[in-house]
């Protein structure tokens, strides 16, 4: 099972920038689909972004054209370039892999089976 480890979150306001980065441990990602997630307080967990083995990226509406999901195979790393960060961005945000890789489930956490323990972005008005 690969393991993963966020990193990059922090207060910023609304309108800057932050980059967040999952590290991998135990196994190459070249062959996983990797997903980012968030969950606010009180809210269920949702689909940000996904990039797929061979390059392919999708996002959620509400962050097409402020975020950009890439991966370094060589480094075993998945980032989350996040721009013109907006409060409602404000929440725990996960790392996921997958090597069963669908597309239509792309934005179900439960098609994920391996998760990093999250980091925080708060974003303030």
């Amino acid at each position: 099972q690969v393991q993963m480890v966020e990193s990059g979150g922090g207060l910023v306001q609304a309108g800057g920038s932050l980059r967040l980065s999952c590290a991998a441990s135990g196994r190459t990602l070249s062959s996983y689909a990797m997903g980012w997630f968030r969950q606010a307080p009180g809210k269920e967990r949702e689909f940000v972004a996904v990039v797929s083995w061979s390059g392919s990226t999708d996002y959620t509406d509400s962050v097409k054209g402020r975020f950009t999901i890439s991966r370094d195979n060589a480094q075993n790393t998945v980032t989350l370039q996040m721009n013109s960060l907006k409060p409602e961005d404000t929440a725990v945000y996960y790392c996921a892999a997958t090597l069963s890789y669908n597309w239509y489930r792309r934005s179900e956490a439960r098609a994920y089976d391996g998760w990093g323990q999250g980091t925080q972005v708060t974003v303030s008005s």
